[in-house]
């Protein structure tokens, strides 16, 4: 799967599949030539995921290396936005996706990016919020 030019804030649904053989090649290329944009809840997770002190600031130090996607009031109050509108659209349970995805897609949007991730809640918020919604590998296709 070829994803188009970026600039792309990567999900930590895309860092965690980074490695595999059908995403490291382009992954590499993106991370070389700048196109990967880092985001507080992405770099906050990862954080969380890592398993001891030495990890924490290994993630820390890499994801401050990159270019980001600031959380500022506008992109909080997009995502509330975003969240009422899906409700608004769709069936019981139609807002629910998950609060940092919601930021993530909202900043993207905000800073005219587009979302790289592993999971379909971007699809979701790409129907209320203008970004780009890029899987990296076709869903269900990487564990």
């Amino acid at each position: 799967m070829s994803w188009p030019k970026g600039p792309w804030v990567a999900d930590t649904s895309a860092w965690a599949r980074a490695g595999a053989r059908e995403v490291a090649p382009q992954w590499r290329e993106m991370v070389k030539a700048g196109e990967l944009i880092a985001c507080a809840p992405v770099t906050m997770e990862m954080i969380f995921d890592a398993p001891d002190r030495d990890a924490v600031e290994r993630v820390a130090v890499a994801m401050a290396g990159f270019r980001q996607a600031p959380i500022s009031r506008s992109v909080t109050d997009a995502a509330t936005w975003a969240m009422r509108e899906l409700a608004q659209r769709g069936g019981a349970g139609a807002h629910r996706v998950r609060v940092p995805d919601a930021l993530i897609a909202a900043a993207a949007a905000e800073w005219r990016f587009g979302v790289l991730h592993y999971d379909r809640h971007f699809d979701t918020l790409a129907t209320v919020l203008t970004f780009t919604s890029q899987w990296v590998a076709p869903a269900g296709s990487i564990d």
